[in-house]
């Protein structure tokens, strides 16, 4: 379709006389839409015209008609003199961006062997014999207790106190921003575990990855990867000496990355993007169709890194602890 147009507006006389106007127009092309039309040769239920509605990705506006994609089945073309109303609608969120925050946090459980959870209603307490990450000795605190007791959020707290003291740790939660689980610490003395920046989980398709990091073109060397199925661990050696680090984890479809490490002295020669991208075909050969790591909020350059690859944040937090 050719002519460059302005929005459409419905005209008296028309099919459409006395509805309004829209602002649909050639400026829509490449958008997913919503398009009420006039269905011409039936008659509506108050006798008038019979109208419908149309979604999808409007992929061409010109020679009096516009063109809109669904979701399934073939494009359809609509006389622009049909059109009643007409916006458009944002875009649909992906399978990975409807998963809720909790169960992607469960998911990134597998990157820890020796991670030992325990159910506490809806939360998880997490502990680790072995990591110190934050995520693999904290209480997963995303949403209710989900506890029936009338007094849930004291027994909860006080459950998770007695968890990490009775592993002679520091009891700390894990919590989205401004939640009500937030509160609930904050509450009863808890305060910022550290100075850092919250925590961004970020969320992308294997295939995305792929293509960026086949662009990025990683230097070509040997990665060993080391499988520990459900885990890897990839590593660049110079000399003998490891230079460059990462480990990955499946569990159903995803993928997770952490400790991607390169020596201050080997790094902007993108062995990172090579550890990645070992980690990541190990991932795919399993199945996985998702792809997540987390990194902090003010940690711009690995934000930038990551963004280049395709990562998009999918959720923040952050974590509490007793003073």
């Amino acid at each position: 379709m050719s002519g460059a147009q302005e929005p459409h507006h419905v005209v008296a006389g028309g099919v459409g006389q006395g509805v309004g106007q829209h602002g649909l127009g050639p400026h829509v092309i490449g958008q997913r839409v919503v398009v009420r039309r006039v269905v011409r040769g039936e008659t509506g239920p108050s006798g008038g015209p019979a109208l419908t509605d149309l979604l999808g990705t409007c992929v061409a506006w010109g020679d009096g008609v516009c063109v809109v994609q669904p979701a399934a089945g073939a494009p359809v073309t609509i006389p622009l003199g049909d059109i009643v109303s007409g916006k458009p609608v944002p875009p649909r969120p992906s399978v990975r961006d409807r998963v809720p925050a909790r169960d992607a946090q469960v998911l990134g459980c597998a990157l820890f062997a020796d991670l030992e959870t325990e159910p506490l209603g809806d939360w998880v307490l997490r502990r680790s014999p072995t990591a110190t990450a934050r995520r693999a000795n904290s209480v997963l605190a995303f949403g209710p207790t989900g506890l029936a007791d009338q007094e849930s959020d004291d027994v909860a707290h006080e459950q998770v106190v007695a968890f990490y003291d009775n592993a002679g740790q520091r009891p700390i939660a894990a919590v989205l921003p401004d939640s009500a689980e937030s509160s609930l610490f904050e509450q009863r003395g808890w305060v910022p575990e550290s100075d850092d920046a919250d925590t961004v989980f970020q969320v992308s398709a294997v295939a995305t990855v792929a293509r960026a990091l086949r662009a990025a073109a990683p230097p070509d060397v040997d990665v060993l990867l080391d499988d520990l199925d459900p885990q890897a661990v990839a590593s660049v050696l110079v000399d003998g000496t490891q230079v460059a680090a990462g480990v990955a984890a499946f569990d159903r479809d995803w993928v997770g990355f952490r400790s991607i490490e390169v020596s201050p002295e080997h790094r902007r020669r993108g062995l990172g993007l090579a550890v990645m991208g070992a980690l990541l075909d190990w991932g795919a050969e399993r199945g996985a169709t998702t792809a997540y790591l987390q990194v902090l909020g003010d940690n711009d350059p690995a934000l930038a890194l990551y963004a280049q690859l395709g990562f998009r944040e999918h959720h923040r937090y952050r974590y509490l602890t007793r003073p």
